[in-house]
């Protein structure tokens, strides 16, 4: 499979997930020069900026290790840009949601949400 269709699959998967959990996606996919926000949510307290990571498994390192500081920067300040053009008077937080898809886009997920990850 496509490894941009692939992302999106996880994108999905992790916003299905919010859902469940009582988040508002108020966005998914968010780009500007600075870099791309794959989530955007919200729940009573907090605008959550969600990066997700899709792996067949952890053998090699958990998905969340994939999140560099550079990418954490990247999003950060993606985040700054939206909130300018969004106010708003929740806290803002960063969370990283990992999805493990063993058989790539079927099959057993496993998801694990890293809530105020940096």
């Amino acid at each position: 499979m496509d490894k941009k269709l692939l992302g999106r699959f996880g994108e999905e998967q992790a916003a299905r997930y919010l859902k469940k959990k009582k988040y508002k996606i108020i966005g998914m996919n968010y780009s500007c020069r600075f870099g791309e926000i794959d989530i955007i949510a919200e729940d009573k307290l907090f605008t959550v900026f969600v990066e997700v990571k899709l792996r067949k498994n952890a053998a090699f390192a958990q998905a969340r290790e994939f999140v560099t500081a550079a990418k954490q920067q990247r999003v950060m300040t993606a985040a700054q840009l939206w909130l300018s053009l969004n106010p708003t008077e929740k806290q803002p937080r960063f969370d990283v949601i990992e999805v493990y898809a063993p058989e790539g886009n079927g099959g057993e997920i496993q998801i694990n949400h890293i809530e105020n990850a940096f």
